[in-house]
């Protein structure tokens, strides 16, 4: 086992750095000067002379071998470079918008699992009657609006017209977190609903439960079994989820004004801020290859029968 972790480490390592390499490349050709992204943001007259000298600081003119081996040598060594944005450490930025993507993330992913469980267990009890029909048409709704159509509709009704929450709320303040954490619930509970309804009736079907049935047992107990045979698969959903999550929440972010990871790499993107979109392809490629390959190894624990 301990040596199929280690061709899995190694293979993940070679991806996250074809991935890297590939961004880079795009950057590179890529069209946009970030020495004149940034002169003209200070509000410098850009003449070529001025222009020549940013591009040398910056170091553009070196050819793209020369710099990404630069770029992947400091990453090695935790180092991620410089922003061309205010010359700021990059690792640091990028920490804190990551601490403040995993706050949203995570709560949001909580209050959809909590919600999805109760729905999908109310839906297979009651498999076909009105409150099965009202879940399923619930979570086909709210699975098929997009983010940004739920944002400005919350946003309307809970800001504007019941003047409950605010529309971006100050530093610090934690009612800022309301609105961005709904807007990425309600779309992410009638996905988890549908798939866990469509596991829990698939493992209601199974022999184990009519032989239960058939002994008499409680219907409690039988859930309770049911529930736990279906862990796998749910936390298959739940990890594949948290990586798109993770990377996903941009346009939420950007929204509300949330201090995230992905409202700095929309700023850094916009500045052609190229440290900053690397580092932000580095955390969220590992991120998401690291979740995947936990979920196998966890899902292998739970059923043995399943390869790792």
């Amino acid at each position: 086992m301990i040596h199929k972790l280690l061709k899995r480490i190694a293979g993940l390592v070679l991806i996250l750095v074809i991935l890297s390499f590939f961004v880079f490349a795009l950057l590179y050709i890529a069209p946009g000067d970030p020495a004149e992204k940034r002169l003209t943001s200070q509000g410098v007259a850009v003449t070529k002379q001025v222009l020549d000298a940013e591009r040398a600081r910056l170091g553009l003119f070196r050819p793209f071998l020369v710099r990404y081996g630069e770029w992947l040598f400091g990453v090695v060594r935790g180092d991620f470079g410089v922003s061309f944005k205010d010359d700021l450490p990059v690792a640091p930025k990028l920490f804190q918008g990551l601490q403040n993507t995993c706050l949203l993330a995570v709560s949001s992913l909580l209050m959809a699992l909590l919600l999805s469980f109760g729905l999908s267990i109310a839906s297979v009890l009651n498999k076909d009657g009105p409150a099965d029909h009202l879940v399923r048409i619930c979570a086909f709704v709210s699975n098929s609006l997009p983010n940004f159509l739920i944002s400005v509709m919350l946003m309307y009704l809970l800001c504007i017209r019941l003047d409950l929450f605010p529309v971006i709320a100050a530093k610090g303040d934690l009612r800022g977190l309301v609105m961005p954490v709904l807007s990425l619930t309600i779309p992410m509970c009638g996905r988890f609903t549908r798939q866990m309804r469509a596991e829990f009736l698939d493992q209601m079907r199974s022999d184990y439960v009519t032989g239960m049935r058939g002994r008499g047992v409680r219907t409690r107990y039988i859930l309770l079994n049911v529930v736990r045979n279906a862990l796998g698969h749910i936390f298959t959903i739940v990890a594949l989820q948290i990586g798109t999550l993770m990377g996903g929440s941009v346009v939420i972010e950007t929204i509300f004004r949330w201090p995230g990871i992905g409202k700095l790499v929309m700023d850094a993107i916009t500045a052609r801020d190229y440290p900053v979109i690397m580092g932000f392809v580095v955390i969220m490629g590992t991120i998401y290859v690291v979740i995947n390959q936990l979920s196998d190894i966890i899902n292998h624990i739970l059923d043995p029968r399943t390869a790792l």
